[in-house]
């Protein structure tokens, strides 16, 4: 059974269909890649998966589990983390207190816990930090620790967003234009990122408009253009579809 399920997944907005019938599935232990022009409906599927919007029609099952209606904090406890496009992190906080509030979704203590610090929660306190320690060394940022988020380089809070994702112990992760601001350099270095989130276990979903990166990384692709599903396969099954090259030609790639 495939770890997530697309079924029929439709979203209108003021009577225009953004997503329109659209099914596929996502496979435990894969990295599938999402792409389309400009205007496709890409980050409208990752907002119904994420529980950001609730689909008009259509099943969304993650591990066995119907996900349309629930918010967005149970669809995290239940395994799903995501970045964004534009980079949402805490900017005046930390390194690691942004690595570190990605892991509150795994803590139990609540306001009265946090005023009177009981042993468990105490130690609640420094797994988070173990966590966020651990997912920064394995991105790369371990030596940024007490920087402020906002004075990282554009690459470094894209990473320090996949860490903080990691920190809350996902079985997928979706990743919204990682590449998105990085040099090439920095782009080579995500796709072997990528491979490693993978190597762990964690199942990957990303939309990205570097298809150089796309055709690098993903071992099975979706298409979309205006709302629908117009291919799927693996790169090379893709890169060769008529649909697929009919719907970039002359198209700008960048949204």
């Amino acid at each position: 059974m495939a770890l997530l399920h697309l079924k029929g997944l439709t979203k209108y907005f003021g009577g225009l269909a953004a997503v329109n019938d659209v099914s596929f599935d996502v496979e435990e232990g894969s990295i599938v890649g999402l792409i389309g022009p400009n205007g496709a409906g890409k980050t409208t599927v990752f907002n119904l998966i994420t529980g950001h919007y609730v689909p008009d029609k259509g099943e969304i099952v993650f591990n066995g589990e119907n996900l349309v209606k629930k918010p967005t904090h149970k669809i995290v406890s239940l395994g799903i983390a995501r970045t964004f496009q534009t980079i949402r992190l805490f900017k005046d906080m930390s390194v690691l207190e942004n690595a570190m509030s990605g892991y509150h979704c795994r803590m139990k203590s609540g306001i009265f816990a946090g005023m009177f610090k009981p042993r468990w929660q105490r130690r609640e306190e420094e797994r988070a930090i173990e966590i966020a320690l651990k997912e920064l060394k394995f991105v790369g940022l371990s030596v940024e620790l007490s920087q402020k988020a906002k004075n990282l380089s554009y690459g470094n809070q894209r990473l320090l967003e996949i860490a903080r994702a990691l920190a809350t112990s996902p079985k997928l992760i979706i990743l919204d234009e990682p590449a998105g601001g990085m040099n090439d350099q920095e782009t080579r270095e995500l796709v072997e990122l990528i491979r490693a989130i993978r190597d762990r276990g964690i199942t990957v979903l990303l939309i990205e408009h570097d298809m150089s990166l796309v055709m690098d990384v993903c071992e099975y692709i979706v298409v979309l253009d205006n709302g629908c599903k117009i291919s799927e396969g693996t790169p090379e099954e893709v890169r060769e579809d008529p649909r697929v090259i009919e719907a970039y030609l002359g198209l700008d790639e960048d949204g």
